[in-house]
């Protein structure tokens, strides 16, 4: 297709249906945040099963995205997209008619494996309909339409909820994956790679194991503690995971990861955007709803009124910075990115330390629009530091990177939760005859937003003085990610100073003996 002839009919419907199928994935993530204190205060459940809501979707979706790509070239980008996205609305509707939150947890787990398929499958077919120019568009609005997820999903969640109750929330995610079906997917041209070679199963398989035995520690650590047993058990084996993951790459014919593309210094620096924007946006879709539902009492509508603070600035800013790449540098936008967005994890954290919901809002603001510069250039600069031949791989091991960061952020901010909350409980109630064990429960609960019920663990605790602890642990905690999000910002300022030369490029195909395709 030339550049400037207008796409079919067809191609339009095939563009509007994936964008519709990628808007149900940050708002899936995002919704699901939001309704976790409604569910808890439904269904119950531990403090541990109740963050694996969140965490168990995050996680098979970035252990499955590389799979789900190889999986679409051997057996095709429709059938892998078409499958993946009536998947996911299959697994939506149960989890609306779920009565454990163990069911949910599962259910989760393997939604994130379906979004993996109607994501690596949308985007393969996507680059099948458009050529040139008109490729680029669509990828673009591809990534606009994950931006309106984010932005109007913890608004779109908590308005469900506060009318018809969490189980809505599911429902809504069911009804837009199926009119996704509906409208175009039956204009989609069923394409293969020929030259595919099969799924690195044995590479996929420990990869898999090793991010889930290290987010599982991770979730550990509050209830066992660091030192413990199974925690130490589980780090050891995820660590043994990844020697073994990293030597079947390397002997593999087709690997799953070319770990060789991290002979690019570049190439690293992009890596550390995503993590930046996990720790820095990503969490807080998570931290910020239980701050405002479950410890504020705001209701799930006004809160996600509060969280469009965070999130609508992604609907603008992104495009912005595409357009200032005319003349600023790309490395130099992404780490002043990430300098803003440190500056307002600074403020929010003085906000939260004084209870001040307003004084919340600016902050917020900063915050999304910090994230917002990167955001809209690090899927590009992921293809653009590596030569044109890698292009494919870097694409896959980004998106992973991307993922399965966000996931693991999402349990260290987690452990690191509970355990501040653990010290600010002990430090006020261990001389009022309350147990340890007693302590390590209530602070796994006020970690999740669960006010009520560690109330009933401690009674003599009352709602201010318990509100108070918990923004006394979220200000480190912030500022602890203003940290990671400054280090970030310099390996990324580091790492993609100047441009990439093209002379090393060559140097390094002819040394290994060309790049494979």
């Amino acid at each position: 297709m030339h550049p400037s002839t207008p796409p079919p009919a067809g191609s339009l419907r095939v563009l509007f249906t994936v964008c519709l199928a990628a808007v149900i994935l940050p708002l899936n993530f995002v919704s699901g945040a939001v309704a976790t204190p409604a569910i808890a205060r439904e269904l119950g459940g531990s403090a541990q099963a109740l963050s694996w809501i969140t965490n168990a979707f995050m996680l098979t979706f970035g252990c499955f995205l590389m799979a789900a790509g190889a999986l679409a070239d051997e057996l095709g980008r429709k059938k892998v997209f078409v499958s993946g996205v009536s998947l996911f609305a299959l697994l939506s509707l149960l989890q609306a008619f779920s009565s454990s939150v163990l069911a949910i947890d599962l259910l989760r787990a393997a939604q994130g494996i379906a979004a993996a398929g109607a994501l690596a499958g949308g985007g393969a077919a996507l680059a099948q309909e458009f050529d040139g120019a008109a490729r680029t568009r669509a990828f673009s609005l591809m990534g606009s339409s994950f931006g309106v997820g984010l932005a109007f999903g913890p608004f779109l969640a908590g308005v469900l909820i506060a009318h018809f109750g969490w189980r809505s929330v599911f429902l809504s995610a069911t009804v837009i994956a199926a009119l996704s079906l509906i409208t175009g997917a039956a204009k989609m041209r069923e394409t293969r790679n020929p030259q595919a070679s099969g799924i690195d199963w044995p590479g996929t398989l420990s990869f898999t194991a090793m991010l889930a035995l290290l987010t599982w520690a991770l979730m550990d650590i509050p209830q066992s503690g660091l030192h413990s047993t199974r925690v130490l058990s589980q780090l050891g084996g995820a660590a043994l995971l990844l020697a073994v993951f990293v030597v079947i790459e390397l002997r593999v014919k087709k690997p799953m990861l070319d770990l060789s593309l991290f002979r690019y210094i570049r190439f690293i620096g992009v890596q550390a955007l995503p993590l930046a924007t996990g720790f820095c946006f990503v969490v807080l879709l998570v931290v910020l709803p239980m701050l405002f539902i479950g410890v504020t009492g705001l209701s799930e509508e006004r809160a996600g009124l509060m969280m469009m603070a965070l999130s609508l600035p992604m609907l603008i800013v992104p495009m912005l910075a595409a357009w200032l790449t005319r003349w600023i540098s790309a490395g130099v936008l992404c780490t002043s990115g990430l300098v803003i967005a440190a500056a307002g994890l600074g403020w929010l954290s003085q906000a939260v330390l004084a209870q001040n919901l307003t004084g919340m809002i600016e902050p917020m603001v900063v915050i999304g629009i910090g994230t917002g510069l990167p955001w809209g250039l690090m899927d590009g600069l992921s293809v653009s530091v590596v030569p044109t031949e890698r292009a494919g791989m870097a694409t896959g091991i980004f998106s992973t990177t991307r993922v399965a960061g966000e996931g693991i952020s999402l349990a260290i901010v987690s452990a690191i939760v509970s355990a501040l909350t653990r010290n600010a409980l002990a430090a006020h109630f261990s001389s009022d005859a309350i147990s340890s064990e007693t302590i390590s429960q209530a602070a796994q609960r006020l970690a999740t937003g669960n006010l009520s019920v560690t109330q009933q663990l401690i009674p003599q605790a009352s709602t201010p003085q318990l509100q108070q602890l918990y923004a006394a642990s979220l200000h480190p905690l912030l500022l602890c990610l203003m940290a990671i999000t400054l280090f970030c910002a310099l390996v990324v300022l580091l790492a993609l100073r100047g441009k990439p030369r093209a002379s090393a490029c060559s140097k390094s195909r002819k040394r290994a003996g060309g790049f494979p395709s």
